[in-house]
């Protein structure tokens, strides 16, 4: 029989779970490297997770041929590094919510994915 006492206990021990996942994933993405290149190779970047930047490469011909162009390819690159780290990002919450609703033992048709909405207090930060 369904029991809505029990189902709380179980959506705050997951919750608490889901927290220790989700602090241990952002401790690992701000230690990931990301490489963002243009040029075809010309220009690459090296940013981690928090956005710093480690490295900075740049092919010397293209300084002495064209600095406008390094600038731009420089700008582009770090736009390259910047979206593939917001797609790692991404990807993590996506596997993080996937498994929201394991172990809870939910009543038939009863959809989790809208639970933020329902409970924002439960869940801070960015939708």
């Amino acid at each position: 029989m369904f029991n809505l006492n029990d189902m709380m206990s179980q959506l705050q021990k997951t919750q608490a779970t889901m927290r220790e996942q989700m602090e241990k994933q952002q401790l690992l993405l701000d230690r990931t490297e990301v490489l963002g290149q243009s040029g075809g190779g010309l220009v690459k970047v090296f940013v981690n997770g928090r956005f710093a930047t480690r490295r900075v490469e740049v092919d010397r011909a293209l300084i002495a041929d064209d600095p406008e162009m390094m600038e731009d390819l420089i700008a582009a690159a770090f736009n390259d590094a910047a979206n593939k780290i917001l797609e790692l990002r991404e990807q993590q919450s996506r596997s993080l919510a996937g498994g929201m609703g394991e172990g809870l033992n939910l009543p038939p048709g009863m959809d989790l994915s809208k639970l933020r909405d329902m409970f924002p207090d439960m869940f801070p930060g960015k939708k």
